[in-house]
């Protein structure tokens, strides 16, 4: 069976793609833009995307959403954080956090994966971190700069390499459920 992973965002391909492969999982990558709903839920949004996914490519496929949610800003910007990294990016959280003690926050992934027929499995994963005072690091992309990962050794994501971030990350998470589903799968 061959996956199409439908994304516009080639830091989430390298991340998945590398992932995958360590699984022995090949995957095509498509970037048609999907339309992305509204909603407070990133299982909903991921659903929905794939649901569309399926219905223009008509093979199997899968979709990932993501956010960050910042306990001391009631879980902002959640599902809505690719729009709030494009308008305000992490100088603009940073602001928003200036003086706050409270720096928890954690990272959200849901893969939507659609095979065949009526059914869309839902694989999802959580980092639990914080906040970090300033951007620190060049790798990876979107909020990585300024999250650092309970897991980790007091590095941001963006301060990892591919294989450390995928190793403890929310998108790793997901990924290795997924691949081991597809396992049974085959």
């Amino acid at each position: 069976m061959r996956l199409t992973f439908v994304t516009t965002n080639m830091g989430k391909v390298d991340e998945v793609r590398s992932l995958l492969k360590t699984f022995g999982i090949e995957i095509d990558v498509c970037t048609i833009k999907l339309t992305e709903i509204q909603s407070d839920s990133l299982e909903e949004i991921a659903t929905r995307s794939c649901e569309e996914a399926y219905e223009i490519l008509r093979r199997p496929v899968f979709v990932e959403d993501a956010g960050l949610f910042i306990e001391r800003l009631n879980g902002f910007p959640g599902p809505y954080s690719s729009y709030v990294y494009r308008t305000i990016g992490f100088s603009g959280i940073l602001r928003l956090m200036e003086g706050e003690e409270n720096r928890a926050a954690h990272f959200k992934s849901c893969i939507a994966c659609k095979i065949s027929g009526d059914i869309i499995n839902l694989f999802s994963g959580i980092c639990v971190g914080r906040i970090s005072n300033e951007p620190r690091g060049s790798s990876g992309f979107g909020f990585d700069p300024i999250f650092i990962p309970e897991e980790g050794d007091g590095r941001t994501f963006a301060e990892m390499n591919i294989e450390e971030k995928n190793a403890i990350s929310h998108r790793g998470k997901s990924v290795r459920l997924l691949a081991e589903w597809l396992k049974l799968m085959r």
